[in-house]
């Protein structure tokens, strides 16, 4: 194992890389840095890709919001080889595949040098991928292909220094939730105050009920054909928030006391929302993935639809390619708006049911691989010189306790996440379901964030004894 380490702190001394800053940087230096990093990365995700094919149709539109990517631009990659690098990493480190203690700043920076590694695969991998199967055009150049290449390459390198820049301190919280936050955001502000045309006026609400509303038709915004915006749409969408940051302060409390110092007594939290927005993402990957394979199955070796087991899995409407009419695929993804709801309901009902246990499956998983079991929380507990009150001092006396809430909040927290993303997106709320509950769980992180900074810089001794009751 030594080895390895070694040959990969080698590979990866040529990769670029961000110092952290000698001092500690001012909270108004983070913000700068922070807003330099989220102008580049807007500016990349309106500049198209040169000697692409603008009329491909995009099949990857569900997973735009979760990698906070945009179609035939510099951004088509987003931050998905981020992503995904890190939560291979995750899984190799939770399944001991990979042992290391991140205690130990060796260790420490050999696993940030293979994520970075395992990022630059990823981004090679998937941008040949990309150009393979067709997404950027079918019968181009050699030449064109190269420059495409090049173009994914760079592009996915500089958003992967931009997140390191934040990460390591320059700016606030992390490249990869601004990122998220600015995308949602953009699709949110677009459904509220755009002012394109649609078939029936302008595409935002806001613009949309001030025309109506000139023309004595104010009542046609209550709802809109086509998954327009509509007032319905705005009414649920704000709801949504109200739910998740309400839900959001739900926990369980159990009381600790400190071995270390006399007195100390405080809280051990275990959130509602113990899972936070991970099975989520990976249950919409997974989706999103599925019918991305399923549609290059069906285009390669089933366009006629003549292959009977290919049918099982997959039928798609040849006029319009990336919409499931048949098979598995059909019923694991949500009907097109409330009409579709409305004259598909049984679907609509196996897609909720499909996404809620799959976000229970993946919130179990990810309990086990993400260091937040029982067994995992009782030994940080324990070494952090902590202990529940009225019991034994042991792994396992603190392990019989988290076990009466971990086990079933994991299921109760998949399950509500599950079910509000999938009718949210079934109900066409701005941004989509899973879009607003990264938006909201971001903006509390970066208020909890903004919180603790101002209190560092503005009164250091009362950040020193939260510090110290934090060890």
């Amino acid at each position: 194992m030594a080895g390895f380490k070694q040959l990969i702190r080698t590979i990866t001394t040529g990769i670029p890389e961000i110092r952290k800053p000698l001092k500690k940087t001012s909270l108004n230096e983070k913000l700068i840095w922070t807003a330099i990093a989220l102008v580049l990365y807007l500016v990349m995700a309106q500049t198209p890709l040169f000697g692409i094919d603008p009329t491909v149709e995009d099949q990857l539109a569900s997973l735009r919001v979760i990698f906070a990517s945009a179609s035939g631009t510099l951004m088509e990659l987003g931050i998905g080889p981020i992503v995904t690098a890190g939560l291979i990493m995750q899984l190799l480190k939770g399944a001991d595949i990979i042992k290391v203690d991140m205690r130990n700043p060796d260790d420490r920076a050999f696993f940030m040098s293979a994520t970075k590694l395992l990022t630059l695969i990823v981004i090679v991998v998937e941008a040949a991928v990309f150009i393979a199967a067709g997404r950027f055009g079918a019968n181009l150049s050699f030449s064109v292909v190269g420059v495409i290449f090049i173009q994914l390459f760079v592009a996915g390198l500089i958003v992967m220094l931009l997140d390191e820049l934040i990460q390591k301190g320059w700016g606030l919280g992390s490249g990869l939730s601004l990122f998220i936050l600015a995308g949602v955001t953009q699709q949110i502000l677009w459904s509220i105050f755009s002012i394109l045309p649609a078939g029936d006026g302008p595409i935002g609400i806001i613009p949309y009920i001030i025309e109506s509303g000139f023309q004595n038709r104010i009542m046609d915004a209550l709802f809109r054909t086509g998954q327009l915006p509509s007032i319905f749409a705005l009414a649920l969408t704000i709801l949504v928030i109200v739910i998740i940051i309400y839900i959001e302060g739900m926990r369980v409390e159990i009381p600790i006391t400190s071995t270390r110092y006399r007195g100390f007594a405080g809280v051990y939290p275990i959130k509602l929302l113990y899972t936070s927005v991970i099975p989520i993402i990976l249950v919409s990957a997974l989706m999103a993935n599925i019918t991305v394979s399923s549609n290059f199955l069906w285009s390669a070796y089933n366009r006629l639809g003549d292959n009977p087991f290919l049918n099982w899995i997959a039928v798609f409407d040849p006029n319009s390619p990336s919409t499931p009419i048949g098979g598995f695929v059909y019923w694991i993804t949500p009907p097109v708006g409330i009409e579709g709801v409305g004259n598909e309901p049984f679907r609509a009902i196996t897609y909720v049911l499909f996404f809620i246990i799959l976000s229970i499956m993946f919130g179990r998983l990810w309990v086990d691989v993400g260091g937040l079991s029982s067994k995992n929380v009782a030994k940080n507990l324990l070494e952090a010189d902590v202990q529940i009150p009225g019991f034994r001092r042991s792994d396992s006396s603190v392990e019989i306790i988290l076990n009466k809430y971990i086990p079933p909040v994991t299921v109760i927290s998949g399950a509500f996440l599950g079910l509000l993303a999938s009718t949210s997106n079934l109900l066409g709320v701005f941004g989509s379901g899973i879009g607003i509950l990264l938006m909201c769980d971001i903006i509390i992180n970066y208020y909890q964030l903004l919180t603790r900074e101002h209190v560092e810089e503005n009164m250091p001794m009362v950040a020193g004894l939260m510090g110290a009751g934090a060890k």
